[in-house]
């Protein structure tokens, strides 16, 4: 579960922290551009920078197709940096060939930054126009210094993500809508149906594994669709979408969703595990009260389990 640019706005003194992270890099590698990147699943966005060169073509805020940067070579399996000190004479990077000279870069290194969770965040790296070697002693210490990143990334990621599912938890859900209501969206508010049994008969080992597979199910959702998934607590979730053009889409989403969490295994659907749904829409430019909007989606979700569980009702 990737942080998304809306948590990293949450996270303390972030900006003041990742210069300070470029501050230090460049004791070790003077002459090159540094910057921070993160990752999404399929672009790559420039974080920061050290300062403005124009010789480089790299800006703040650039997002790059994953396919089309360097970073995406780096193995994040191993932990290893990735180093490219000719890169004119690296064969490997033909089809990268166009993007690299785009940029005026010939001299990479890129370190990756992991969380604890395993997931890659993004990169640390180091460039310069000419050709130039790395020394070891550079190498490890922006190995250093991008764990000492990363460290701070996951004391700030507990504060907003629920610790057994890893997604977005209650404090989160209040942040946003502090920060970020006036887009308009549409509220799901999902209780599944069926998982009291699970844990009394199963245990609550059982059950965990359940709500994690869930949150599994909704982290991949929302992956395709432009929101985020929280836990509440319990067996309680939201789902907020945003930029949601009309209430049909809405239905259309509110099925997958339902078809998703009533698809299980021959032990669990002998208990029926399904999910009921209510929904709350919220127009643009407006002071969302996410107090409000969750009243009336429970009011929703009320109905859709009196209405027989496993649908979906509006407010």
């Amino acid at each position: 579960m990737i942080i998304s640019l809306n948590e990293l706005k949450f996270y303390k003194n972030f900006d003041e922290l990742a210069m300070d992270v470029l501050d230090m890099a460049k004791e070790f590698v003077p002459e090159r551009l540094i910057y921070l990147t993160t990752f999404t699943e399929k672009q790559q966005i420039i974080l920061k920078l050290s300062e403005m060169n124009a010789s480089i073509q790299i800006d703040e805020g650039m997002v790059i197709e994953i396919n089309e940067t360097v970073c995406n070579r780096v193995d994040f399996d191993t932990n290893t940096p990735l180093v490219f000190e000719d890169m004119s004479k690296e064969t490997s990077l033909d089809d990268l060939r166009k993007a690299v000279v785009g940029a005026n870069i010939n001299s990479y290194l890129g370190v990756p930054i992991i969380l604890s969770n395993g997931k890659p965040f993004g990169t640390l790296c180091a460039v310069h126009t000419d050709a130039s070697e790395f020394s070891e002693k550079s190498i490890k210490m922006l190995q250093r210094i991008a764990n000492l990143f990363a460290n701070y990334l996951n004391l700030e990621r507990l504060a907003y993500r629920d610790s057994l599912t890893g997604l977005y938890n209650r404090q989160f859900l209040y942040k946003y809508f502090e920060e970020f209501s006036t887009t308009g969206g549409a509220l799901f508010f999902l209780d599944l149906d069926g998982f009291k049994k699970i844990n009394d008969l199963y245990g609550h080992e059982t059950g965990d594994l359940v709500l994690r597979e869930v949150a599994l199910r909704l982290d991949h959702f929302i992956q395709h669709h432009k929101g985020f998934a929280v836990r509440l607590g319990g067996d309680e979730f939201i789902v907020n979408l945003v930029d949601v053009s009309s209430k049909e889409e809405i239905s259309k989403l509110a099925d997958y969703v339902l078809s998703r969490l009533s698809a299980w295994d021959t032990q669990l659907k002998a208990f029926n595990l399904s999910v009921s749904i209510g929904i709350v829409l919220y127009p643009p430019n407006e002071n969302n009260t996410l107090k409000l909007l969750l009243k009336n989606a429970d009011n929703a979700l009320y109905r859709a389990k009196a209405n027989g569980k496993n649908n979906y009702q509006y407010f």
